[in-house]
């Protein structure tokens, strides 16, 4: 007897970081923006009522006009089995088959941030933190307000995920890790305490030395401050000082994001060993 096959297709899947793309299948499916709009907002909440959604989706019109704008770009959805967009009393809510990348950088991140262990897959990891951000050029407040929420959210995990790679005694990829979080936001302390850590780890205080007096520099043009004091008890006593006289570049990570090439005040470029 033959045995039947059972075939399963691939669940819909909703990429929100970088460009927007839903994907039925294996194929792309093109929508307008006002449907994009909805299946943005809905995948990132999964259950909203439908006069929240109406009122932030329309929100310059009559209620009774965002309604009826709501109805029509949900006639407009791509018919899918089951469907992408469910009804709940008054409420909307997507089908839990609705696979949607935003939540699964979300989980990874929060696993680093609690202490889980994933650490051991950091290279991938890596990847997943420093990736693109929520749907570049869209500019609608709950678009910004959850986008910043992702950049604090991966910043945090980029520092947890650092300190972790030290604590297991891999202070290479650890400092892979930090220059990821020092790029991403180059005034953020936390990054650079996970580097000068590192440094420390594989007994290169000159290069944490350093490390931490291009920082010092940094803050003090950019904000008129310096480095906490708990970051500088991490140095060797009468480290910075040493370095002050020996460091002559300036703006070493607003500039490149780079250990090896800084650019002065004037444009010009020079380097440094950090």
């Amino acid at each position: 007897m033959r045995e039947a096959v059972k075939v399963v297709s691939a669940p819909p899947r909703l990429r929100l970081l970088g460009q927007f793309r839903l994907e039925l299948g294996s194929e792309s499916v093109e929508l307008c923006r006002n449907a994009q709009r909805l299946l943005a907002f809905m995948g990132l909440r999964g259950r909203v009522s439908r006069s929240v959604l109406a009122g932030t989706l329309w929100p310059e019109v009559t209620e009774a006009h965002a309604r009826g704008s709501l109805r029509t770009t949900l006639w407009k959805l791509p018919r899918a089995e089951p469907p992408l967009i469910g009804c709940q009393g008054d409420a909307l809510l997507v089908t839990p088959a609705l696979r949607v990348d935003v939540h699964a950088l979300t989980r990874a991140a929060l696993d680093v941030v609690q202490g889980d262990g994933t650490a051991l897959h950091a290279l991938p990891l890596l990847g997943l933190l420093t990736g693109e951000d929520l749907l570049p050029g869209w500019d609608e407040d709950w678009v910004l307000l959850e986008r910043e929420r992702l950049r604090q959210l991966r910043l945090h995990a980029l520092d947890a995920l650092a300190e972790a790679l030290i604590r297991q005694g891999r202070p290479a990829l650890a400092v892979e890790v930090a220059w990821a979080a020092v790029r991403a936001e180059p005034l953020r302390e936390s990054a650079h305490r996970a580097m000068v850590s590192a440094h420390l780890a594989e007994g290169n205080v000159g290069e944490a030395v350093r490390h931490y007096e291009a920082f010092r520099r940094l803050l003090e043009e950019e904000l008129g401050v310096g480095p906490s004091s708990r970051f500088a008890r991490m140095l060797p006593e009468g480290g910075g000082d040493r370095a002050r006289k020996a460091a002559p570049c300036t703006r070493a990570f607003a500039t490149t994001g780079s250990p090896s090439t800084t650019l002065s005040k004037g444009g010009s470029t020079s380097c440094t060993s950090m």
